[in-house]
């Protein structure tokens, strides 16, 4: 029985073998187990900062699969439209909504670099990361509702931005629900307790 990484891969592993996938930051394995294939490895596993670079991914089933952090460049035999449901939003004519997780101050938690977003304000990022296979990168990130249900915190807030198709700049590869923006316009907020996430103050 042999151990096979998943970078590199130029096809399906035929026989069973132990496959192992490791993280592309520090190569520590973050999923193994008995396959016929790598592609049957990658729809079992949790990919969250997988690498998967120049894997052979041909008639894999990724929807659904957590790929937050992955690596996906030069991986064979993806089709981004079976994969992406998103992919949608770029053939919407006019106004689209999406929603924005923000600190209690307005400010992203998870970027680096945090700008403060208030309601009626439009905002604009030069430079987004446009590479579609980088899973999270520069700009607006926006998401679903459901992925921000997934990621939010006590004290954080949940705003409702506004965009066209053309203020995308990135859809990535079988996201999770989180895509980047080159601008949005902050029109409105969710109200935590209709959501469930905190309890309602009575009057």
């Amino acid at each position: 029985m042999r151990a096979v990484a998943i970078e590199g891969i130029a096809g399906a592993v035929q026989a069973m073998s132990l496959i192992e996938i490791k993280s592309w930051r520090d190569g520590h394995v973050i999923y193994s187990g008995e396959f016929d294939s790598v592609r049957l490895a990658v729809e079992a596993a949790n990919l969250r900062g997988a690498n998967l670079r120049g894997a052979y991914l041909r008639g894999a089933n990724l929807r659904g699969a957590y790929l937050r952090g992955a690596n996906l460049r030069d991986a064979k035999g993806i089709s981004p439209l079976r994969v992406t449901p998103l992919l949608m939003l770029l053939d919407q004519p006019g106004k689209i909504r999406a929603y924005k997780l923000v600190d209690a101050e307005g400010c992203s938690p998870i970027n680096d670099k945090k700008l403060t977003y208030e309601k009626g304000k439009t905002y604009e990022v030069k430079k987004p990361n446009r590479d579609v296979n980088e899973q999270c990168g520069a700009g607006i990130n926006v998401a679903t509702m459901d992925w921000c249900l997934r990621e939010w915190r006590e004290g954080w807030r949940i705003l409702v931005v506004e965009f066209t198709a053309k203020d995308i700049a990135a859809i990535p590869t079988a996201t999770d629900g989180k895509f980047r923006l080159y601008r949005c316009k902050v029109v409105g907020e969710k109200d935590l307790a209709e959501l469930g996430l905190t309890k309602k103050v009575k009057p």
